[in-house]
């Protein structure tokens, strides 16, 4: 009798072991050559993959480069309103190549290039204020006026609800904007506030120094910067480029944007649109959810930003406080299912 093809002398002998390892080594080798196949291909494609990413970033810094330094001369040399919407248009391809190399660029490349993109933008606004034709000054001196001016003034000043910013000293915020493009609100209490699309489009929105109010901007602004608000809600529409949150506290936003940035922010919720990731920085208490707020006509006003609906990276955000990539942040976080049932209305 034979045991598995071997004599049965060899077992009789006690040689089965060795003939059965003998057998097994074959195995064994081809176990072991499959393992170094699968590792050498598995650094090679890591190879690949890096050599792929170092591609996809020289070509981005190549490419930006080249439209910063488009945009650049047309701000410097644009004596016309054409140059300046050329420079608009370019602007808005530099965010798009932002946003398509999210993916892929490191987070100190992508804070620089936010970073440039801003400052151009504020140059862009800035060039757009020296172009608006000067106001006629003119004296009044008519006593009815005088005598009106001075019963205003002695009378107790109630809040106003347009919180009119043409009353405040020129603002000249971070972010681009320049005084004679500024609509918003500031110093206002428990009011509602709005804003309607003919007043906003294209224009930048300022809010400031709010506290307990409910702001509805209707329509497609180009910049929008919230600051130093307590307690307030705020929707808004599709903004083309870029919305500042600062200084904030214990508020509601509905936002829809290419690039949001929060600074010294805390318990704040955000219902966000955003189409690169978004910045948090020295910031506690944020929460994100997707921006569900609607209205009639905000389809058109989305086709009017530019903005890709398809795209929403509500919950990929950037700490600048944070810099572990294993451990996630714990200044901000997403907003649980149940919580985010909100009536705007």
């Amino acid at each position: 009798m034979e045991t598995a093809g071997l004599p049965a002398a060899a077992v009789g002998n006690g040689e089965l072991g060795p003939q059965r390892d003998l057998i097994l080594v074959p195995e064994r080798l081809q176990r072991r050559e499959h393992e170094r196949q699968q590792e050498v291909e598995r650094r090679k494609q890591k190879r690949q993959d890096q050599e792929v990413e170092e591609e996809k970033s020289d070509f981005f810094a190549a490419a930006f480069a080249r439209e910063r330094a488009a945009v650049e001369e047309l701000l410097e040399g644009g004596e016309s309103v054409e140059q300046l919407e050329e420079a608009a248009a370019r602007l808005q391809g530099l965010q798009k190549l932002i946003n398509d190399a999210v993916l892929f660029l490191a987070a100190y490349d992508l804070r620089q290039g936010q970073e440039v993109l801003a400052r151009l933008q504020a140059a862009l606004a800035k060039r757009r204020e020296e172009m608006q034709p000067k106001k006629r000054f003119a004296f009044k001196t008519r006593r009815k006026d005088a005598a009106s001016a001075a019963k205003v003034d002695s009378a107790p000043r109630a809040p106003a609800a347009e919180g009119s910013l043409a009353s405040q000293p020129p603002l000249k915020e971070e972010g681009g904007f320049g005084s004679s493009w500024i609509c918003g609100f500031s110093n206002v209490q428990y009011q509602v506030l709005e804003k309607r699309a003919e007043e906003l489009h294209q224009r930048d929105v300022l809010l400031t120094q709010l506290s307990n109010c409910t702001i509805k901007l209707y329509g497609n602004p180009n910049t929008l910067r919230l600051t130093k608000a307590r307690g307030c809600t705020l929707l808004c529409g599709p903004v083309s480029t870029s919305v500042f949150l600062e200084d904030c506290s214990d508020c509601v936003l509905a936002v829809a944007c290419q690039q949001l940035r929060v600074h010294t922010t805390r318990d704040t919720r955000i219902f966000l649109q955003v189409t690169s990731r978004a910045i948090v920085e020295d910031c506690t208490g944020i929460q994100f959810a997707p921006y569900t707020w609607s209205y009639p006509g905000i389809d058109q006003d989305f086709e009017g930003s530019g903005l890709d609906r398809s795209k929403n990276n509500w919950n990929d955000v950037d700490d600048f406080n944070w810099l572990a990539r294993d451990v996630a942040s714990p200044n901000w976080s997403v907003l649980p299912e149940e919580e985010r049932r909100v009536q705007w209305d």
